[in-house]
């Protein structure tokens, strides 16, 4: 498809913004569940929480959390 759009220069900044400000989320959010993973981590290690992390990935749609030798992992069902 080809084409062209007229849209006023504050629109195109304002585009321009959103995808700069939505790829920093995104960062932000990846940084976020590593602590997460991090934390899944220390109590696998101190509690048997096998339960509820099995429990947990029966229950997400979207994600799951692999436990391997003591060190948890967020993982997105679509990877």
């Amino acid at each position: 498809m080809e084409g062209s759009v007229s849209i006023s220069i504050k629109t195109f900044d304002e585009l321009r913004n959103a995808h700069e400000e939505a790829e920093n989320k995104k960062q932000l959010l990846h940084r976020a569940a590593r602590e997460i993973e991090v934390f899944l981590s220390f109590l696998v290690t101190r509690e048997n929480i096998s339960e509820f992390v099995d429990e947990f990935n029966k229950q997400s749609a979207t994600s799951r959390i692999n436990v391997e030798d003591g060190r948890a992992k967020i993982v997105m069902r679509d990877e």
